[in-house]
């Protein structure tokens, strides 16, 4: 506490232990053991990272390096999944109707005025590649990837359990936390500002003196969080303006690729946002939590982490959820679109559904964020700032060898970067797991490549630690804390979104519901034309109507759309058929079947497996049974003692001792008894 004062009021500006020489023997081993990228293959040790650096970054590489093995069968089902989308794809009849060339359903443009009728073969391409992720495997990855987030949990308390074992710290309690020198210093200011009858009063800080941080909170994370939502919106103006835009190009090659274009470059502008936001968010949600003045280096922690996982969470997650729930969702109908601001029209999805879309949205966000953020930031950014650290503290004119003799070792370490914790460490690795398990419907792929780079990353952040930060005070925790209860927060809400990915965004259920209602003969072809429905287009508003009629050698008097409505000529005319509520139907009876069948399973697995080793949970078992034959071996020669040769008095207080330590024995031998039974 004193020290954190002094470094609070500007006395010091820095305090950090040193780190030992990189010829000694425990550096030497963690750089050639461990923070090296030629040993990848290897297991970490745990024993001499706790050793260095303390049990609390010792659970984090714990946690990081078995969540990494757990990935490794992940994997090896998502690469499964996505052979049987690739084995597959050519017996899909679906795509294969599509692509038959003698296929001449004429399709209704797909913006107004600029966008000409084009005919569904076209999108041949597309249908085949939303096979790959959108086929029954994917329903099955889901389930497992639900069971595997369950057991990855389970696992990590067994081996947290062996870790607190082995580390001494199964009778570990958090200690009371000095309160911060921040917190201090507003507490004197507090008391300065009273009079003089109050200043014999222990101060504290109120949620009166609070209210103006708390409001100050809730105000800008709101407005953080619209700041997400508007780029988003822009994101789907320029997809929008893009389309329109490409489609009048006269060069055929760029009009044939527009919705690739439009995918990818929206794609890369939402990775770039997303990247420059999550710096803001984080430098946002440090000011936010400095404002509240917590009390304790906990406290602040604590709400530090909330503030910056609710912004960042919102800012990676806020486009694929956009274009998973809500894309092609809001559009309307052939004469009857929703626009916006009266000139834009609402995005549809393409006819394989907005599946692929996701795909490639989520496909680049996570490897950006992985190759970008996560390894290029972490290892130039800090490289830059010891540089600039060490232009700035550079006296005289010595050449570099002569200045490295001369300096002392809490100089070398100066010029590292400061340790800030291990928040921004957990944040990377909890949004990569909503990556893997959030929308792993449509990506199965996306557990490889959170392997791949966490096979770096591990070897990255322990150069990281060794070599280029200072060295972090060493701290006891027994567990990885608040970051615990976040995953299992994500894993359950991963079979909630997972669910609706596969109810609302592919065509599973719609696929489903032909082949066993509406198929004459319990097959899928005509599933094609049976999700289409057709539209006059003399029925298009002024204004509207396409000015490119196409190519087809006729005039086009209909064409069709993807939806579930009644024909032109029927009694009803582009009202929603009966079909659409039996789809929409059995697509809500999914979800919640789905939902409470996988959380069972959960609960299932969490219950099958125990939470203690049972090699430790024994060896606890006889640690306990020789605390209490040695306590009754101490009664019993204490109870010698007394009957050899003393006074009355001397054996009424012996009587009295022994009544008492009997009902002592009798107590631990139920203790005894009682920990058998629970083992």
């Amino acid at each position: 506490a004193g020290i954190t004062s002094l470094l609070g009021s500007g006395v010091y500006t820095a305090a950090y232990p040193l780190h030992d020489n990189m010829f000694y023997c425990l550096p030497k081993i963690l750089y050639e053991e461990w923070a090296n990228y030629s040993v990848f293959y290897k297991f970490q040790p745990m024993g001499l990272v706790r050793k260095y650096f303390g049990e609390k970054i010792g659970l984090y590489f714990a946690w990081l390096g078995l969540y990494t093995q757990m990935l490794i069968p992940a994997s090896l089902v998502g690469v499964i999944v996505f052979l049987y989308g690739c084995a597959t794809v050519d017996d899909n009849i679906p795509s294969m109707e599509i692509c038959h060339p003698n296929n001449n359903i004429i399709m209704c443009p797909l913006c107004d005025q600029v966008c000409g009728y084009w005919k569904l073969s076209t999108a041949c391409g597309t249908a085949r590649a939303s096979h790959l992720f959108d086929n029954p495997a994917t329903v099955f990855f889901s389930i497992f990837m639900a069971l595997w987030a369950a057991m990855f949990m389970e696992h990590w308390k067994r081996r947290q359990m062996r870790l607190n074992y082995e580390w001494d710290l199964t009778g570990f309690e958090d200690e009371e936390d000095h309160p911060r020198a921040e917190y201090e210093f507003r507490v004197m200011q507090k008391s300065l500002s009273k009079d003089q009858k109050s200043k014999h009063k222990m101060e504290k800080l109120t949620c009166r003196d609070r209210l103006p941080a708390y409001m100050t909170n809730i105000v800008m994370m709101l407005l953080m969080i619209g700041v997400t939502f508007a780029i988003v919106f822009g994101v789907i103006i320029y997809r929008i303006s893009t389309k329109a835009a490409l489609h009048m190009s006269p060069n055929p090659f760029t009009r044939s690729h527009v919705q690739l274009t439009v995918k990818t470059t929206a794609a890369i502008i939402n990775l770039v946002v997303i990247l420059i936001l999550d710096e803001v968010y984080g430098a946002v949600a440090r000011w936010l939590t400095v404002l509240e003045v917590p009390k304790t280096d906990k406290s602040f922690e604590e709400r530090l982490i909330f503030k910056t996982f609710i912004l960042k969470f919102v800012n990676a997650f806020s486009p694929i959820i956009y274009i998973a729930f809500f894309r092609g969702r809001l559009v309307g109908r052939p004469g009857s679109y929703l626009y916006v601001f009266e000139s834009y029209r609402m995005e549809e999805c393409a006819h394989g559904g907005c599946l692929m879309e996701l795909c490639i949205q989520l496909s680049i966000t996570m490897l950006g964020k992985q190759l970008i953020q996560n390894n290029l930031f972490e290892i130039g950014i800090p490289k830059l700032k010891k540089l600039i650290r060490y232009i700035q503290s550079k006296q005289g004119a010595f050449q570099e060898e002569e200045r490295q003799k001369k300096l002392q070792r809490y100089e070398t370490d100066h010029f590292l970067e400061p340790f800030a914790g291990l928040t921004p460490e957990y944040m990377e690795m909890i949004i990569q797991f909503g990556f893997v398990t959030l929308f792993v419907a449509s990506f199965p792929l996306a557990p490889l490549f959170a392997l791949l780079n966490n096979i770096i990353e591990i070897r990255l952040d322990a150069k990281k630690f060794v070599t280029e930060l200072r060295r972090p005070v060493a701290a006891r925790a027994k567990d990885i804390g608040i970051w615990y209860n976040i995953l299992r927060g994500v894993a359950k809400v991963a079979v909630i979104i997972n669910a609706f990915v596969i109810s609302f965004t592919s065509d599973f259920i719609p696929r489903l519901v032909y082949q066993y209602m509406y198929s004459p003969d319990g097959s899928m072809h005509g599933f094609v034309n049976h999700t289409l429905s057709y539209f006059n287009v003399s029925h298009f508003q002024e204004g509207k109507r396409t000015t490119d009629p196409g190519h087809f050698g006729f005039h086009v008097e209909i064409c069709s759309y993807k939806d579930y409505r009644h024909s032109p000529w029927s009694a009803t005319p582009y009202e929603i058929s009966k079909e659409f509520w039996t789809v929409l139907a059995v697509r809500l009876a999914f979800v919640i079947v789905f939902q409470n069948v996988v959380m069972l399973m959960s609960d299932i697995v969490d219950w099958l497996i125990p939470d203690i080793p049972k090699d430790i949970s024994l060896q606890i078992h006889k640690e306990k049974i020789l605390l209490v034959d040695l306590f009754m071996k101490e009664e019993q020669g204490k109870n010698q003692i007394c009957e050899s040769g003393l006074s009355t008095g001397e054996k009424d207080n012996c009587s009295r001792s022994q009544s008492n330590n009997s009902t002592m024995t009798h107590a631990h031998t139920g203790l005894h008894t009682n920990s058998t039974k629970s083992l």
